[in-house]
């Protein structure tokens, strides 16, 4: 840890451990994702742009999230297992997942509380853009995520507070939280297939989210 705060990569704050600027905010997460985005498996639905697009223009959400179910049951198992970054494991297939929507056709903002076990993303789909490919107006879409392990606390409740607050300051009305289960008694083997239900709660404020168990 010392070693990478020398380097200047992530920083000590008072909030915990942070990622040191925007620039590395966006390449790091690239350059660890790349390992699960090779081992994704394509294909021509994930690929396509006009798969996720709503007849208005905009994202198709659940769509989206009813793909990454499909995907999450069929090759989450394995593709956590071979994770070189396993604490990370998770949240970098999501971001591998998420990316090959947006190339091309948005982007993904990434938030990092490193020391409260979250990772907040916000999907900016390009509903509109101008001759030289600029987003002129966009549909955005914020997504928690957050894993919850052997000798924890379920993280849903924290999970509400804290997309409360990212919510509230983007200015959003409805989220997404996604918990992953990584417990040694969670469902495996074939009881992986059981793994993505939906819910719906209000966060302390009232704001609508989407949780979804994985």
């Amino acid at each position: 840890m010392d070693y990478v705060v020398d380097l200047g990569l992530i920083r000590r704050t008072a909030r915990g451990i942070e990622i040191a600027n925007p620039i590395y905010q966006e390449v790091l997460p690239r350059e660890l994702s790349v390992s699960a985005g090779d081992a994704m498996p394509h294909t021509d639905r994930m690929a396509a742009r006009s798969h996720w697009r709503l007849p208005d223009g905009r994202l198709d959400l659940r769509g989206v999230l009813d793909a990454f179910i499909d995907f999450w049951r069929e090759h989450g198992e394995w593709m956590v297992r071979h994770q070189e970054w396993s604490e990370a494991a998770h949240q970098l297939i999501v971001m591998a997942f998420l990316q090959r929507l947006v190339n091309g056709g948005g982007t993904i903002a990434r938030e990092y509380g490193l020391g409260r076990g979250r990772l907040d993303l916000l999907i900016r789909w390009a509903v509109t853009v101008d001759a030289d490919g600029c987003i002129r107006s966009d549909d955005r879409h914020a997504l928690e995520l957050k894993v919850w392990r052997d000798g924890q606390k379920d993280p849903l409740p924290s999970g509400l507070v804290q997309l409360d607050g990212y919510l509230r300051r983007l200015g959003l009305s409805t989220g997404t939280l996604m918990l992953f289960d990584a417990r040694s008694a969670a469902p495996a083997g074939d009881g992986w297939a059981t793994r993505g239900q939906f819910s719906e709660l209000a966060t302390p404020s009232g704001l609508t989210v989407t949780v979804l168990r994985l």
